[in-house]
């Protein structure tokens, strides 16, 4: 659970994009098949840039960064 509320938080964002971005300018500069790579990359970039949280509804949680962070602090 302490991993999801890190990937929620603002920190855990910026984690994410920059995975995403890394893994895009991987494939990308790589060429061949490792376009799949970049593809795979967008994943979490957009996670990142757009707030939600895939690996929560494994927990049962909201996808939603926001409404994860309300949770953890106790808000509704």
């Amino acid at each position: 659970m302490r991993f999801i509320r890190f990937l929620a938080s603002q920190p855990g964002r910026i984690v994410r994009a920059v995975l995403g971005v890394a893994l895009v300018a991987t494939g990308a500069s790589l060429g061949g098949w490792w376009w799949l790579l970049a593809v795979l990359g967008l994943l979490p970039l957009a996670a990142g840039a757009f707030d939600f949280c895939l690996p929560a509804k494994l927990f049962g949680l909201p996808l939603s960064g926001r409404r994860i962070r309300e949770m953890s602090s106790g808000h509704r």
